[in-house]
C-alpha cells in the first residue's frame, strides 16, 4: 500500500481541472468545427457528435466502479494517459480515407475516459483537501476549467486555421492540432503521475464494502425517483435547454458556411476569435453575474429573466440567417450578446438542479440530475443536423425559438423555496 502523503493544492488542482475541461470542449465543440471543416454534412456531424454525450448521461451508473475498484488516483492517471491515446489515434485516422469513422471511435473512447476521469477528479477533490481548502479552492478549479473551454474553442481553434491557412491542407492542419494535444496529455499523465498526493481515503474497497455500496448505490438512485416533483424536474432538465441544445450543435456549422448556402463564410481562425474566444468570456461573464444577482434576491424571483436571458437571445441568429452581416465586429458583438445570455441564464438551470438534488444523497441525486443534463443536450443535437438541412438555416433558426417555449411552459410549476439561494437559505 503507498504511504498517505499530502502536496500543496496549488501543484495539481489547477493541471487536473484544465485537464478534465479539455476532453470536453474537444468532444463537443472543437470536434463540430474538424468535421465541418473536412466537410462532413450538417446531419452527420450533429448526430454522431451528439452521441458522444452518452458517456455524460450514463456516467452516473458507472461512478461506483470508480468508487470500487482502485483508487481515485489511479482512475485520474489512466484516464489522462487513455485521452492521450484516443486524441493520437484522431490525430492518425484525418489524414485517411475513412477518417469520420475511425476519427468518430478515437472521440469515442475519448468521451468515454473523459466522464470516467470526471467521476475520479471530483471524488479526489473531496478526498485531497480538508473541507476548508475545498471551499477555498473550488473558485480556482472552475477557472481552470473554464480556462481549459476558452483554449479550447479559442486558441485551439486558431492555431487549427493557422495551419489551414500556412499548409493548405486541412486534414494535416487538424492531424497536427490533436498530435499535440495528444503530447499534452502525455504530459499530464507523467506530471499527475508523481504530483498528486496520497491521501489516506482514497483506498481500494474491500469485498464487502463493495456489496455495500452497490445496495446503497441502488437505493439511493430509487430514491432519486420518489421525490415530490420528480416528473415536473425531469421535464424541466430534459426541455429548458431544447432550443440551445440545437443551435450549440449549428451555430459554428452557421458561421462557417459559405453565404451562397446561407451561412456566413467565417474562416476556422474567425471562429477561433468569436465563438471560441470572445463567447467563452462573454458566458464565463454571464455565469458570474447570474450567480451575484440569484444571491441578492433568490432564485425563485430571477428564474423567468433568466429564462428570458437564455432563450430571447437566440434571436440574434435569426437576425445573421436573414441579414448575413459580413462585418466580423457584428457578428462577434450578436455571438458576445447570445454567449452571456446563455451563460447568465444557465445560472437557472444549474441552481434548480442543486435545489432539487438537496436531501440526503445530494451528491448523487445532483449526479443523476447531471444526466438527465446530458440527455437534453444529446437528443435534440442529434436531429438538428437533419432539420437544418430539410429547412434552411433561416427556418431552422425561428425553430429553435419556437423549441424554447416547452421550457417557459413548465416554469410556473416549479416549487421552489423564495429564500433558495440567497444568505437567508440554509
Amino acid at each position: 500500500m503507498k504511504k498517505a502523503t499530502s502536496r500543496n493544492a496549488w501543484a495539481w488542482i489547477p493541471t487536473l481541472y484544465f485537464a478534465e475541461g479539455l476532453p470536453y470542449v474537444i468532444a463537443m465543440t472543437v470536434s463540430v468545427i474538424m468535421f465541418k471543416r473536412m466537410g462532413i454534412s450538417n446531419t452527420d456531424i450533429a448526430l454522431y457528435t451528439s452521441w458522444l454525450y452518452l458517456p455524460w448521461v450514463i456516467k452516473p451508473l458507472w461512478s461506483p466502479v470508480v468508487d470500487i475498484l482502485k483508487t481515485k488516483r489511479f482512475w485520474i492517471v489512466i484516464m489522462q494517459l487513455v485521452v492521450g491515446g484516443a486524441l493520437a489515434g484522431v490525430a492518425l485516422t484525418l489524414p485517411g480515407s475513412s477518417f469520420f469513422k475511425w476519427s468518430l471511435a478515437f472521440l469515442w473512447l475519448l468521451a468515454f475516459s473523459s466522464a470516467t476521469h470526471d467521476i475520479a477528479a471530483d471524488g479526489f477533490y473531496m478526498l485531497g483537501l480538508s473541507r476548508h481548502d475545498q471551499a477555498f479552492f473550488v473558485g480556482i478549479r472552475n477557472t481552470f476549467y473554464r480556462l481549459a473551454m476558452l483554449s479550447g474553442q479559442g486558441l485551439l481553434v486558431v492555431f487549427a486555421g493557422f495551419l489551414e491557412n500556412r499548409s493548405d491542407n486541412i486534414p494535416w492542419a487538424w492531424s497536427m492540432t490533436f498530435l499535440l494535444l495528444a503530447a499534452m496529455f502525455g504530459g499530464f499523465f507523467i506530471y499527475h503521475l508523481f504530483i498528486l498526493p496520497h491521501p489516506v481515503e482514497d483506498e481500494e474497497r474491500s469485498a464487502s464494502g463493495v456489496k455495500e455500496v452497490v445496495a446503497a448505490f441502488l437505493d439511493t438512485f430509487a430514491s432519486f425517483f420518489r421525490k415530490k416533483q420528480v416528473l415536473v424536474a425531469i421535464a424541466f432538465m430534459l426541455l429548458f435547454r431544447l432550443g440551445e441544445a440545437q443551435l450549440v450543435k449549428l451555430a459554428s456549422p452557421f458561421l462557417l458556411d459559405s453565404r451562397e448556402v446561407g451561412g456566413l463564410g467565417l474562416s476556422t481562425t474567425d471562429i477561433g476569435f468569436v465563438y471560441g474566444t470572445a463567447g467563452i468570456i462573454a458566458l464565463t461573464l454571464g455565469g458570474i453575474f447570474g450567480g451575484i444577482v440569484v444571491a441578492l434576491s433568490g432564485l425563485k424571483k430571477w428564474l423567468w429573466p433568466l429564462a428570458l436571458a437564455l432563450n430571447v437571445p437566440n434571436l440574434v441568429y435569426v437576425a445573421f440567417a436573414v441579414w448575413q452581416p459580413s462585418s466580423l465586429w457584428w457578428i462577434t458583438s450578436g455571438v458576445v450578446v447570445e454567449q452571456f445570455g446563455y451563460g447568465f441564464g444557465f445560472t437557472a438551470y444549474m441552481l434548480y438542479m442543486i435545489y432539487f438534488a438537496d436531501g440526503p444523497n445530494k451528491t448523487a441525486h445532483y449526479a443523476i440530475c447531471t444526466g438527465f443534463m446530458a440527455l437534453g443536450m444529446m437528443l435534440p443535437g442529434m436531429i438538428s443536423g437533419w432539420i437544418q438541412e430539410q429547412i434552411g438555416y433561416q427556418l431552422f433558426f425561428v425553430w429553435v425559438v419556437i423549441c424554447t417555449l416547452p421550457g417557459f411552459a413548465l416554469l410556473p410549476f416549479l416549487k421552489i423555496d423564495p429564500a433558495f439561494g440567497t444568505r437567508k437559505s440554509k
